[in-house]
């Protein structure tokens, strides 16, 4: 089936700039699993090629518009960050790089593993507990497993997600998936919360610092304001609009670049990260 895009999109520059982590590239193909879909997606201009399991793809379609947030208003968006220079220039030069709307409880277990983490070791950890207590799924000959529930986890416990590789970070994903099953942490709730709110909740998470915090809310409970500050958006920060100075503290710089990128923040972050990340890379 196919998507026909009308507005900027880049499925490669998206999926791979460290928002999701059960994606991987075949032959030009990306595979996933969203939302309990397997999804095998590729593009071609402005058309998004998919096939999809098991739902219909016509259902398929419209949990991707969503996922890839193709409701959002881009161009307001580009137009109210593009007020800082630096943006700017990485919109002007990763056109189409999106938020993604993911899965509140597997993007809260996700960034519980990205502490002290890298990305490749993320998307490791998280394929693992899929393959391990998620159910499977069928496409075109090949076999992915859905993301495991807070039941499922709460089930396997500590023990065996440290045998998965999890290390520290086994007893933090147990005991929120025990806060999910208890109610004492009510995800749908805190999309419709506000940030503030919503923030201050995932922090009573044991785990879940400010950082990991502003992952979830902008990756999963559509927080545009939230701007996660990681090792590499401090570098970015320091190194484009601190330079020659002390970078400040987190909590400074977090207090500066709410005020300084505004109600999308989120969206400008996501820029610098992945500009940042991709220059390192290059001068290596």
């Amino acid at each position: 089936m196919e998507l026909t895009i009308d507005q900027p999109f880049d499925l490669e520059s998206t999926l791979e700039s460290g928002q999701a982590h059960r994606w991987k590239k075949v032959d030009g193909w990306y595979s996933g699993v969203v939302r309990g879909e397997f999804i095998q997606i590729r593009q071609k201009g402005q058309v998004v090629e998919f096939c999809s399991g098991p739902s219909p793809e016509a259902t398929a379609a419209v949990m991707l518009r969503d996922y890839f947030r193709l409701d959002d208003d881009i161009h307001a968006i580009y137009s109210d960050i593009g007020r800082d220079s630096r943006v700017a220039a990485m919109v002007s030069k990763y056109p189409g790089l999106r938020l993604l709307r993911t899965e509140p409880w597997e993007c809260l277990v996700a960034f519980i593993c990205s502490a002290n983490n890298n990305i490749a070791r993320i998307h490791q950890l998280m394929e693992r507990m899929s393959d391990e207590f998620g159910n499977p799924i069928l496409l075109n000959g090949q076999t992915r497993h859905t993301f495991p529930s807070p039941a499922d986890l709460a089930e396997a416990g500590e023990a065996e997600l440290r045998r998965l590789g999890l290390g520290f970070r086994a007893p933090y994903v147990d005991q929120a998936a025990r806060a999910v099953l208890a109610g004492k942490l009510d995800l749908p709730a805190l999309v419709r919360a506000p940030y503030p709110e919503a923030k201050a909740a995932l922090m009573e998470i044991k785990g879940i610092g400010s950082k990991i915090a502003d992952c979830i809310a902008v990756f999963s409970l559509d927080k545009l304001e939230a701007f996660p500050i990681d090792v590499w958006i401090r570098r970015a920060l320091s190194e484009w609009y601190f330079p020659g100075q002390k970078t400040p503290p987190d909590r400074v710089l977090l207090e500066w670049a709410q005020e300084h990128f505004g109600r999308y923040g989120g969206y400008a972050q996501q820029y610098l990260f992945h500009g940042q990340r991709l220059q390192k890379k290059a001068d290596r």
